[in-house]
């Protein structure tokens, strides 16, 4: 007998897990059977009905209330953390006991999640095995309150001689009772060390927590019960509460699922209310004390798991999750303004197309054309601020958002769609407040496009209309009567509605410019900075310079300077062309800062709407701009003249022989001539360069123009002839260090002889040379091998075709024909732009900003842009 006692011990607790699971799915399935037959007796209109019936007011009592009953549950873990070392905000332990309440509540398994959930949240200071000790103390305790009930339930029904029927279950309650008073006993005689913390005080907080969490959820259940109006003792009501409870405990099944709801719907039948009235009780309660709180818990669960998520992965969930919300938030407000538009431009036409109709109810609600056209053009001019990124939209957005929601949803009597979708704008607009960081609205060309597009679309058909409006006889009978298959379709009630309209119109449009004003202002904008010699000098004296280094000092660019422990590291030279900072040329300053630097301005002209643009610059660079998101395309390739390996000997140079020969022949002087330049001097330099120019004027960016300060910053080479009257020159382009050198204006009088630019380049490479440097940088020539292979880009493709047949408005290839007299190094530059960026608008926005004139912000024509990518 012995054997068998023992034998039947050592199966029960070696498959215990197995026969709890068996034991919990044969209560939910009994419970399930008994409670789906006393839902197929019900009238679903009924209980239907019974929903509706519930006022607002009764609803909005519930939720708090429920809210409420969940609070006590916190007293545990304010408890634990006592058990614990460290110490915790009060806030964290607020937040992470309403998660694990909540997903015990509706999940429980045994106290399995509750445990876990805790263990994960106070595992900071505390060890795994401090951890368990300290759950396993606030678990003892966790149904005293529903025991001490049990005791209060016994007297209620056999004291008060309440209700037989509940008399029935008086051996659960007599259980159930004995539960706190066996754990107290044990608790304070035990003298273990596992008990030794666990103070009277301590134990007499956990037991009141635990008493408030029962007769709070008590509380609530009577209490939604009354605000039914339900027709029932409900004194009655507490016990048969208590003991739906013990008979869900016993069950083990999360929330007491199964066996609490059957109890309590079988006890509420026999207490004589209707079984409608029984199912939308319990449901209301499972809804303000279960489903509710849990998905607040579920909200912050995410949140506090999302950020941590978010942490080991760089950022990039809440990257994604905050741009999606504010995509989705600009579409709908752009959506919102366009229907809107249409519903004032084609007022009729609209209403019988289902298109249409079936966004409709989506689309918020105005009483007349004045409102809805100026709230149309405000919600595309927000759409616009919303789309770019400017934390200026969020506040204005989020007001004219209230306000077209609480209209529509005042004048259409709250239909459950656009309740709906109010809460759903609400939640994004919250959300994707994090991904507004522009200080302002920077207007790009595919924008503007857009804007006129909408307000040139509305505009003409509104204009239209309201002249068909006034005579629509006519059109009727008329010729185009078979145009206007439905005319009255196209009708305004009056002429007046009309012009009501248009007012609108004329007004939205000044407030959508005050809009884009507003979204444009400046705020400490530091693309105004002055021009500082010093700060470039700097830099280029203490880490060398490069082929364009120089133009800095024309002053038509503005100069961006990155800077590391208040020293100047590296700086670049931009000019701005719509949302684009045009860079000229490759960073100078110190090469190991380069990447930072180019991040640092990324980031400064992406908060104010800006995208870097970079034109002629070098393969490794184009390849470190490319890992940072730019793509590219070839512009060309420079030439470069290695000095060391150039001589006037041998056949290809007779002519340039000859030439040189003939200069020295007719007298001709070559001289450098170093700063500072007297006026009677620079007086002679711009009569030539007035000669050269012809009345054309001067252009600038990729190019140096003639001015005193900027021909003062370097040698200039002058050719004199026999007089001694100087007949051209060139101002020589210094690095800072003694590698490359180049030339910017090459300038000749009427009468300097043919050639004479030949002869201060040979003069040049020879005095190069002599001086140490190992190249001379001949300029660009443009489209040069560019699109020649057949997987080329289609792009560079259709420069190809312009290298080889635009002979007739520019002579590319006879630039490099001309260059290859003396170039024997060609290098490829490119044109480096943002990849999400338009390549045909960079490309016509580069070529207007280096074919602008001095001083004047028209671009030339098409002749004149080409001609311009020469370069130098």
């Amino acid at each position: 007998m012995k054997s068998l006692y023992q034998g039947t011990k050592d199966f029960f607790f070696k498959h215990l897990k197995v026969i709890r699971i068996l034991f919990i799915f044969s209560v939910l399935i009994f419970s399930i059977r008994e409670f789906g037959k006393i839902i197929s007796e019900v009238n679903g209109s009924q209980v239907k009905a019974s929903f509706e019936s519930q006022s607002p007011v009764a609803l909005i009592i519930m939720l708090v209330l429920g809210l409420v009953a969940v609070l006590p549950m916190l007293i545990y873990d304010f408890t634990i953390v006592k058990f614990l070392p460290g110490k915790f905000n009060p806030f964290y332990i607020l937040k992470t006991g309403w998660i694990t309440n909540s997903f015990t509540n509706i999940l429980g398994l045994g106290g399995l999640i509750g445990a876990s959930l805790r263990a994960n949240f106070y595992n900071e200071n505390a060890k795994p095995k401090e951890i368990l000790y300290a759950i396993s103390k606030i678990a003892l305790f966790l149904l005293a309150g529903l025991s001490t009930y049990c005791w209060i339930s016994l007297i209620m029904i056999f004291g008060f001689d309440m209700d037989g029927i509940l008399s029935n279950y008086w051996p659960f309650l007599f259980a159930g009772a004995l539960y706190f008073p066996i754990v107290f006993i044990i608790t304070r005689v035990n003298n273990s060390a596992f008990f030794e913390d666990l103070t009277l005080r301590r134990e007499v907080t956990l037991i009141l927590g635990s008493c408030l969490e029962w007769g709070s959820c008590a509380g609530l259940f009577i209490i939604i019960g009354s605000l039914m109006h339900v027709d029932v003792n409900m004194a009655s009501v507490f016990p048969l509460f208590i003991i739906a409870n013990v008979m869900g405990v016993i069950g083990m099944t999360p929330g007491g699922l199964g066996g609490f709801d059957l109890t309590i719907t079988t006890g509420l039948i026999l207490l004589g209310v209707d079984k409608p009235q029984t199912l939308v009780w319990l449901a209301l309660y499972r809804i303000f004390y279960y489903v509710i709180p849990f998905i607040i818990a579920l909200i912050l669960f995410i949140h506090d798991y999302g950020k941590r998520i978010n942490e080991f992965l760089d950022d990039i969930p809440k990257t994604v999750f905050q741009r999606t919300a504010q995509l989705l938030m600009t579409c709908f407000l752009y959506f919102s303004g366009i229907m809107l538009l249409l519903s004032i431009t084609l007022p009729n036409v609209v209403l019988v197309n289902s298109f249409y109709l079936s966004f409709e109810p989506y689309t918020f609600y105005f009483l007349n054309q004045l409102s809805t056209i100026i709230v149309a053009f405000i919600l595309i001019g927000l759409a616009r601020g919303y789309g770019s990124r400017v934390y200026r939209a969020f506040w204005p957005t989020l007001v004219v958002l209230l306000i077209a929601i609480c209209n529509t949803l005042w004048k259409e009597s709250f239909p459950v769609n656009m309740s709906i979708l109010s809460i759903v704008l609400l939640l994004l607009l919250w959300a994707s407040k994090g991904s507004l960081y522009r200080s302002r609205l920077s207007y790009s060309w595919g924008q503007r496009i857009m804007d006129v597009i909408i307000f040139t679309f509305t505009f003409t058909a509104y204009t239209f209309l309201g002249v068909y409006n006034r005579f629509h006889h006519n059109f009727r009978h008329g010729p185009f009567k078979g145009f206007f298959q439905q005319p009255n379709a196209y009708l305004f009630p009056s002429q007046q509605v009309w012009f009501a309209g248009f007012l609108g119109l004329l007004a939205a449009s000044l407030i959508l410019v005050i809009i884009y004003r507003y979204f444009s202002t400046k705020e400490n904008d530091w693309l105004d900075q002055p021009f500082n010699a010093e700060r470039i000098r700097s830099i280029i004296d203490e880490f060398g310079g490069n082929e364009v280094s120089h133009l800095a000092f024309v002053r038509d660019k503005q100069i961006y300077f990155y800077s590391e422990d208040d020293q100047d590291q590296v700086f670049f030279m931009f000019k701005r062309k719509a949302n684009k900072l045009v860079i000229m040329g490759e960073p100078v300053g110190n090469k190991t800062k380069f990447s930072n630097a180019i991040d640092q301005f990324m980031i400064d002209a992406d908060k104010i709407g800006l995208s870097l643009v970079f034109y002629e610059v070098g393969e490794k660079f184009t390849m470190i701009l490319h890992e940072k998101g730019f793509d590219f395309t070839k512009a060309g390739e420079e030439g470069m003249v290695e000095l060391s390996k150039f001589t006037l000997v041998g056949k290809k140079h007779r002519g340039e022989r000859a030439l040189m020969h003939k200069f020295e022949r007719d007298g001709y002087e070559f001289s450098i001539v170093n700063p500072p330049f007297d006026d009677q001097f620079m007086d002679e330099l711009k009569t030539i360069s007035d000669q050269w120019l012809n009345g054309n004027s001067e252009k600038g960016f990729s190019l140096g123009y003639f001015d005193p300060y900027y021909l003062n910053q370097a040698p200039i080479a002058i050719m004199k002839n026999k007089d001694g009257r100087v007949v051209a020159f060139a101002n020589i382009m210094p690095t800072g260090e003694h590698e490359v050198t180049s030339i910017d204006l090459m300038r000749s009088s009427d009468d300097a002889p043919s050639g004479i630019m030949d002869g201060i380049f040979i003069n040049l490479f020879q005095y190069s040379l002599e001086n140490k440097y190992q190249y001379f940088n001949l300029g660009m020539a443009p489209l040069s091998n560019v699109g020649r292979s057949r997987f080329s880009f289609i792009d560079e493709k259709i420069a190809n075709l312009v290298y080889k047949y635009g002979q007739s408005f520019y002579s590319f290839q006879g630039l490099r024909s001309y260059k290859e007299k003396y170039v024997n190094v060609w290098v490829p530059r490119y044109i480096v732009y943002r990849r999400k960026s338009s390549l045909i608008f960079t490309m016509l926005q580069i070529l207007l900003l280096v074919n602008e004139r001095v001083g004047d912000e028209r671009p030339r024509g098409p002749f004149k842009i080409i001609s311009q990518f020469s370069s130098k």
